[in-house]
């Protein structure tokens, strides 16, 4: 049974379908990735949708499908997911006591229930499929025939040691991870060798666009519209998959910001969003086992603060000097909420004063609160004067002319590699992190690190004039 029938069936998928006619573009998709006979009309579409003139002979093994926003994409997952694990039959390639994954892969843990609750009522709407579930938890669904639907968070280190007979990454051009700074890269580095015994194992990739780096703009930038390729790749705006979502919404959306709107509703990656740092630059920064240096009679410290209420983003600090031309940073501190701000700037007043600095710079946005609590453990809180992505700007020729020392760090290493830099419509650039990222210690490091710069420039004036 193909999954185009268990769809059309009634006693399985058909029910969930309230109009047929609206998922046409879908069952075309569905039709390129298993190899299923196409009529006239569907192999017109699938030109439209791909780029090639001739669908797949076989079952593809891997495809990335670039989807824009709203277009059904999760749910598609889901669907996909049950029919391999409840249709398919893996037990041959499976040892004793083995079991075979069906691994999905979510930005977040709010998306990964998301899909959990379609799966849950794929399976249990259809009684033949709800009496194969043994046992199900909130990741994860094990069936009777030796399969287990699992679905979890960006993290390569959550896939190893299994056996996985298909992956499906949703959303991956939105993975992040605190442990990784190309989390897609090394999770689909890890899942492969995992589907590698196999045959008929399933790669799908999909999501809606966002910048031109990463491997699946790389997989779309080698393979859209290549009759043969080894990835089959589809590019389909929003209304293409989902023409139930009213084109208002969109044009709504591309009056407020065309650039976005594009990315999100007409699934084309972004022209003004790119990496910042190279991870070449950032590594190349670090001193290797240097966690901290302790102050020296001889320097003179800058001390920067990112502040924080407490309640979701981290309070951090760093502190760096000048040695000659090169900028230093000697010590990078942070606390993950909850906790008190009293307390975490009592902590930080200590360590400011042990590298005897009178004063620390933070946020020019920061709340009163933040410069009264200094002063109260008697260090001047200033505002910056830079913005925070003026700071990044300002701090890049340090990387680019290998003129900083960073401390090894793996947290402030991730999110240096994960900044972004965008061009607005005007061409002005800014730096940020990205969605659903952080940027709390590359923003307190750079700030002491720009610090640092200006005080030595200034010192370097008053010599050369005398002062």
């Amino acid at each position: 049974m193909t999954i185009i029938d268990a769809i059309h069936d009634p006693n399985l998928f058909r029910p969930l379908f309230k109009n047929l006619a609206t998922w046409r573009a879908w069952f075309v998709v569905l039709k390129a990735i298993f190899a299923i006979p196409m009529t006239e009309e569907d192999r017109a579409l699938f030109t439209q949708l791909t780029g090639r003139t001739t669908p797949p002979a076989e079952q593809v093994q891997e495809c990335a499908l670039v989807i824009g926003r709203r277009g059904g994409k999760s749910f598609v997952t889901a669907l996909i997911a049950v029919y391999l694990a409840c249709f398919r039959d893996y037990a041959a390639c499976l040892g004793p006591g083995e079991r075979g994954v069906i691994m999905i892969i979510a930005t977040d843990r709010k998306q990964a229930r998301v899909i959990m609750r379609y799966v849950t009522a794929l399976l249990r709407s259809v009684p033949m499929l709800a009496a194969m579930i043994l046992r199900q938890d909130a990741e994860s669904v094990d069936l009777d025939n030796r399969i287990t639907i699992e679905i979890t968070t960006a993290s390569y280190r959550t896939i190893r040691g299994y056996t996985i007979v298909a992956f499906i990454g949703d959303e991956i051009a939105f993975w992040r991870s605190e442990d990784s700074a190309n989390p897609a890269e090394e999770i689909l580095a890890a899942a492969r060798p995992a589907m590698a015994t196999i045959p008929g194992a399933l790669l799908i990739m999909l999501s809606s666009p966002y910048k031109r780096s990463g491997p699946f703009y790389d997989n779309y930038r080698r393979y859209y519209g290549q009759d043969g390729a080894s990835v089959l790749v589809i590019q389909a705006d929003t209304r293409t998959m989902n023409p139930k979502v009213p084109q208002r919404v969109i044009d709504q959306a591309m009056e407020r910001d065309p650039i976005a709107a594009s990315a999100e509703y007409l699934a084309q990656f972004r022209s003004d969003v790119g990496t910042f740092l190279d991870s070449e630059l950032v590594q190349r920064a670090v001193t290797a086992g240097r966690r901290e240096l302790a102050p020296q009679d001889r320097s003179r410290y800058l001390a920067f603060v990112d502040p924080s209420g407490g309640s979701h983003d981290r309070m951090t600090l760093a502190i760096a000097h000048a040695e000659g031309d090169r900028m230093v940073l000697d010590l990078i501190r942070g606390v993950t909420p909850p906790f008190d701000p009293s307390v975490v700037v009592k902590d930080f007043a200590n360590v400011i004063r042990s590298y005897r600095c009178a004063s620390v710079t933070g946020d020019r946005y920061a709340g009163e609160w933040v410069r009264t609590a200094f002063e109260r453990q008697g260090v001047s809180y200033w505002h910056s004067e830079l913005s925070k992505s003026e700071i990044y700007l300002e701090s890049l020729p340090l990387f680019t002319t290998g003129a900083v020392d960073l401390l090894d760090y793996q947290p402030l290493l991730l999110e240096l590699q994960q900044l972004e830099r965008r061009t607005s419509k005007s061409g002005r650039d800014s730096v940020d992190h990205p969605p659903q990222g952080h940027d709390d210690y590359a923003n307190a490091a750079c700030g002491a690190l720009v610090l640092a710069v200006r005080q030595e420039k200034h010192a370097l004036y008053m010599v050369k004039y005398g002062y």
